[in-house]
């Protein structure tokens, strides 16, 4: 039986999408690259936001029902009805599904149509179970499932409920399994990093500083982390932020540049807050890469509203912005805010603008890294011929050409060219 696994979204989907091809392969089935010469194809959803939702379903919409399909993920909680009324799927289960995959597929292939979903937002699979790796340099560890938050704009707690975390023993074996596999980056992944272990007694830095102790040749990638979570243990974890094993880059959504707004948006902190928590990183670590989100046009967001999150971005100058347009999404308390709905057109307007100034800001960054020199580890293939990407001490993506096989070594480089996304560099003999 030959099986397809795609994932899409965030990290920690990739990793969900990583168990769930371990589990098939160790159980069995051949895993194949192709859609078009799988028997069964499974794809991990995500529909964090409207488009990404729409992509999902006109992509499932194209799948032959000459092939089983089960459709995994965080669509199946977050819009089930549109799934079930728009789509052909023969087995469906959410996210973190672990070992409940195997049961899903054998029922599938037995003639069942399988919708399970009971307890999908408790879940968590072992870190133990089976993974097979995306990419052999990266191991995407999922520390926690689900949050503390509820901000008026998310879906995601929908399908990933509230705060799930794994043991620290538990992480830091996983990590050095991993590492005994080949991989030299760490992506420590959560819905929020930051409010790892609050449900344990422990924290963030705490287990960043247990992953740190471990002995060999890697570098610690910190995912999402939410302003107000990472306000309360800010000294300690610019502290182990020091350490050589973790890579300098924060990613601290603040989206929005105006405190009404973001009180609309039912998140816990202010602008201030926001500025401060980068100055502090900054003030220790210069070079830290520094990447935020902004969303706009959230319902009640004025002209001015949006020229504070311009403002905003222009003072902070961060090295990333993720703008992204506001799309009510299903059963949200924004998804009721009709009365303040701003116009589509609006949207994408400021949309533009948010994007234009943070290209700006980023090419401004970037220039500040012409002429550096140092190591990075090559850590993906390149988009072009002969082109590989590889990742310094600040994690910013170095691209480099080369004839030669460059997967997972390391290069001193020396940096040529800056763009908005990226640096160009040549490789030092």
């Amino acid at each position: 039986m030959r099986v397809y696994v795609k994932s899409f979204g965030c990290s920690t989907n990739l990793a969900d999408g990583e168990a769930l091809m371990g589990l098939l392969k160790k159980a069995g089935y051949h895993m194949t690259d192709s859609a078009s010469e799988a028997d069964m194809i499974i794809y991990n959803t995500c529909a964090v936001k409207g488009p990404t939702e729409n992509r999902m379903i006109n992509l499932l919409k194209r799948t032959p029902t000459t092939k089983k399909l089960i459709v995994a993920g965080c669509l199946p909680l977050i819009n089930f009805e549109r799934l079930r009324r728009e789509t052909h799927f023969d087995g469906v289960m959410g996210p973190a599904a672990g070992d409940m995959i195997l049961e899903v597929a054998e029922r599938v292939l037995n003639g069942e149509k399988v919708t399970a979903l009971e307890n999908a937002t408790k879940t968590m699979p072992r870190l133990s179970l089976p993974h097979a790796q995306l990419n052999p340099v990266i191991s995407i560890i999922p520390v926690s499932y689900g949050c503390l938050g509820s901000c008026a704009y998310c879906c995601v707690t929908l399908a990933r409920g509230s705060l799930r975390s794994h043991r620290i023993e538990d992480i830091v074996e996983r990590a050095k399994n991993d590492m005994a596999s080949g991989a030299r980056e760490l992506w420590i992944t959560a819905q929020d990093t930051a409010s790892y272990g609050r449900d344990l007694g422990t924290n963030l830095a705490e287990l960043l500083r247990a992953l740190c102790h471990v002995e060999g040749e890697f570098w610690i990638r910190v995912g999402m982390m939410t302003l107000n979570m990472a306000n309360d243990i800010l000294e300690e974890l610019v502290e182990i932020f020091l350490d050589d094993h973790v890579f300098k880059f924060i990613h601290l959504p603040v989206q929005s540049g105006n405190n009404k707004t973001l009180k609309l948006m039912r998140r816990s902190y202010s602008v201030d807050d926001f500025k401060r928590i980068v100055a502090a990183f900054r003030e220790s670590l210069p070079e830290i890469t520094v990447s935020t989100d902004v969303i706009c046009g959230f319902p009640g967001e004025s002209e001015d509203a949006f020229e504070d999150t311009l403002r905003l971005i222009e003072e902070v100058k961060p090295d990333i912005v993720n703008v992204s347009k506001f799309f009510a999404r299903p059963n949200t308390l924004a998804a009721k805010m009709k009365e303040s709905t701003i116009p589509l057109a609006e949207i994408r307007r400021r949309s533009s603008l948010a994007a234009n100034a943070a290209k700006k800001v980023a090419s401004e960054r970037n220039q500040r890294w012409v002429s550096w020199s140092g190591e990075i580890l090559v850590d993906e293939v390149g988009k072009v011929a002969n082109s590989w990407v590889g990742r310094n001490f600040a994690y910013k993506p170095i691209a480099v050409r080369s004839t030669s096989k460059l997967h997972g070594r390391k290069l001193f480089v020396r940096v040529v060219k800056p763009h908005p996304t990226y640096l160009e560099a040549e490789i030092v003999e």
